[in-house]
């Protein structure tokens, strides 16, 4: 059985330093790919944005800054309060999004609590799968 934490949430895409349009979105996390964080945009296109990477990136991203190439991620303060912006690069593109810390310290949390760091591999099953392997 697996465990799914998921948060709605709006993030602020940041057009300008004076501009930014607010991008409604879906944080996920499930036990059987337990060292991924997902995260699904709902833009104004028929099917959503979609976009995987390191949990541990995004923990560590609400602390300090952190990342390099396709994901970046690092705390500020916009209108007095604490934000996470997260840089996303593709061939397609690049986006800059602001979220609210206070709901995404929240939402790792819970996810935390699910599968504590260090634990990931034992939710993949791979001590069984081999004993299986080496039992053939």
């Amino acid at each position: 059985m697996h465990t799914v934490v998921e948060r709605e949430l709006e993030l602020r895409l940041i057009l300008s330093p004076e501009r930014g349009i607010p991008v409604p979105a879906r944080l996920g996390y499930t036990t059987d790919d337990p060292y991924a964080v997902h995260i699904t945009f709902h833009i104004d296109t028929q099917h959503p944005v979609h976009w995987t990477f390191a949990r541990e990136l995004l923990v560590e991203g609400v602390f300090r800054p952190c990342g390099q190439g396709d994901v970046r991620v690092w705390p500020t303060k916009s209108e007095g309060r604490g934000v996470v912006l997260i840089g996303l690069s593709s061939p397609d593109g690049d986006a800059l999004l602001e979220a609210p810390a206070a709901q995404v310290s929240a939402w790792l949390e819970r996810t935390l609590r699910v599968v504590p760091p260090g634990a990931e591999g034992e939710q993949l099953g791979l001590d069984d799968e081999l004993d299986q392997l080496l039992a053939q």
